[in-house]
């Protein structure tokens, strides 16, 4: 049997969750992992505090809905006190992926929905979910350029028309619930376009994203749904596990389709089905932006946008990326126009509309 690396080697796991089962049935998962080791548990947010300045953990899995102090309440004063990647555990219900949204906001890196039947926490593919997630989390580095609260409000406006004239296509993964509140709340009501969006996330945690989104923004933030039209100054949230296609009806309306097909490179909704049949539509005025996020969902996309389509392609820098992978893929396409820093993606967006 191999035995693990040396102690100083191994990611320092903190699990804090006020069910006893999930503390074991976590720890049990997170242990067996050579590169792995949790160093101690939590029963709740006000326990928590207090391990995390005796056990310094390189990475908290940390529950949402807690008493005595909850998981927003303890993540705040994480982030506060000792800044270090925090992972949520959320139920799937309304409540808790709004209260998972904010999470995002507050400084969480990433979170996992607990299964309807919470005995599923065992299977292969959630345990794999966990173990990526958390390997993940320990290389994110808290970067002030990435953290950086966006001071002032965008004022440039790009004419009043409510036509629609152009469509942004963006695609994110790990990072970009938060990464898009720097983006989309940037651009101007009366923008002359649409904003298609594919964040990897699972079902009912989308509406709660777009909901948020919605509140800071002067675009219309939506969860989207089958068959509807896109309209300029409206922002269309793919929903978790539908991919999101589009076609151009014969009497020019431009239709969003949701379905059921299977996952592209493990994920529905995925960024290059989004992409690519955006692409055949033959549609012109497409600007394409890959933002943070693990993996290469997305390059192909933006390739066949740049050959088919002549689309102007955004990619965030590596600085401000959350994770590195989605961008640095699309850039190695070739196929990117610009690479920028997450508070100047509206920007670039706004000054290429503004010249069309």
């Amino acid at each position: 049997m191999s035995s693990k690396p040396k102690k100083n080697n191994l990611v320092k796991v903190l699990i804090v969750d006020d069910s006893a089962f999930m503390r074991k049935v976590l720890s049990d998962m997170i242990d067996i992992e050579e590169s792995l080791s949790v160093v101690g548990t939590a029963t709740d947010g006000k326990d928590a505090l207090a391990k995390i300045e005796q056990l310094d953990p390189d990475v908290i899995t940390l529950d949402v809905e807690m008493p005595v102090m909850n998981g927003i309440s303890c993540l705040r004063e994480i982030m506060k006190r000792f800044p270090k990647p925090v992972i949520m555990l959320s139920s799937g219900t309304e409540h808790g992926a709004e209260l998972t949204i904010r999470a995002l906001d507050e400084g969480a890196v990433d979170f996992i929905a607990k299964p309807k039947n919470i005995f599923d926490i065992k299977n292969d593919k959630k345990k794999n979910e966990i173990i990526e997630k958390i390997t993940i989390a320990k290389n994110i580095k808290f970067s002030s350029a990435r953290n950086k609260a966006r001071e002032s409000e965008s004022s440039a406006l790009v004419g009043n028309s409510k036509v629609l004239k152009h469509i942004i296509a963006i695609g994110t993964s790990t990072g970009g619930p938060k990464a898009l509140q720097s983006v989309i709340p940037f651009l101007p009501g009366d923008i002359p376009a649409a904003v298609l969006i594919v964040q990897h996330m699972p079902p009912g945690f989308t509406n709660s994203l777009a909901e948020r989104l919605n509140s800071k923004s002067e675009l219309i933030v939506k969860e989207a749904s089958h068959r509807e039209k896109l309209l300029a100054g409206h922002v269309y949230i793919a929903p978790g596990d539908s991919h999101m296609l589009i076609d151009a009806a014969p009497n020019g309306d431009i239709i969003i389709n949701l379905d059921k097909s299977p996952p592209v490179g493990g994920h529905r909704p995925s960024v290059d089905v989004m992409m690519q049949s955006l692409s055949a539509t033959g549609l012109k005025n497409i600007i394409g932006v890959i933002m943070t996020g693990m993996g290469a969902d997305g390059s192909i996309g933006v390739k066949k946008l740049k050959e088919v389509n002549m689309s102007y392609i955004i990619a965030q820098d590596e600085e401000t990326s959350v994770v590195f992978g989605m961008p640095k893929m699309a850039i190695q396409t070739g196929a990117v126009d610009k690479v920028v820093s997450l508070d100047k993606i509206s920007e670039e967006i706004i000054q290429y509309l503004g010249v069309r």
